[in-house]
């Protein structure tokens, strides 16, 4: 059983994504919160598996909150989801800097949004396809700008690992990274677990942040 914490300011979008995950196998709605500071609150009290969170809301906005969700849990932390309005959102790569596993629209339609938790459940990464590549190149080097702390350094990983970083942050799966590196998929996760470990990393998708960042992987570099 899926536990999903369901967080959006706007009643009728929380009441009816809280239906239809009700409604679906293997989902159990755990908790609605209205805002950030309640997200927090329901994440710490009922350990959900899967959050699903609005991004922009009054009080503490839905960045704030995946950053202290996910720094208080306990292992396994929560994976997050980012709900937002807009396909191309500067707050959204935010979030996934915080250590979201990825966004959806607020359009996306019923059925993809289930298979979407299952997704990230499951343990992978998610992005809306259309906006992904647009996101990361467009704010992957401007966060400095913006006054973000700068990234940590790359010198804890081996050549190995930094290997496996590359590919992550050119959206390679674990199984087409075996491929490349001509390792089992094991391989592959022993690596990336190791990587998030010494890197202080929390999901996929902020692996795929700093390989960006710190000039692994150049914007429209080939793959």
């Amino acid at each position: 059983m899926t536990r999903v914490l369901v967080v959006d300011d706007q009643v009728l979008i929380r009441v009816g994504l809280a239906a239809l995950l009700r409604a679906a196998p293997g989902m159990e709605v755990v908790g609605e919160a209205a805002g950030g500071e309640e997200a927090v609150a329901l994440a710490a009290a009922e350990h959900p598996d899967i959050v699903l969170m609005d991004i922009r809301m009054p009080g503490m906005d839905g960045i704030t909150a995946t950053t202290r969700i996910l720094t208080g849990a306990a292992e396994p932390r929560p994976r997050i989801i980012i709900l937002t309005t807009f396909d191309l959102d500067e707050y959204v790569y935010a979030a996934l800097r915080a250590g979201a596993a990825g966004f959806l629209l607020k359009d996306t339609p019923p059925e993809r949004l289930l298979a979407a938790v299952e997704t990230v459940a499951a343990g992978d990464m998610l992005f809306a396809p259309t906006v992904v590549c647009r996101l990361i190149e467009a704010y992957a080097h401007r966060a400095a700008g913006r006054g973000a702390p700068p990234p940590p350094g790359l010198d804890p990983l081996t050549s190995r690992e930094l290997d496996v970083l590359r590919l992550v942050g050119q959206g390679l799966s674990n199984p087409e990274i075996a491929g490349r590196l001509v390792v089992s998929v094991a391989t592959v996760k022993t690596h990336l677990n190791r990587i998030m470990a010494k890197l202080s990393l929390s999901s996929r998708a902020q692996a795929v942040v700093l390989a960006y960042e710190t000039g692994l992987v150049v914007p429209g570099g080939a793959t």
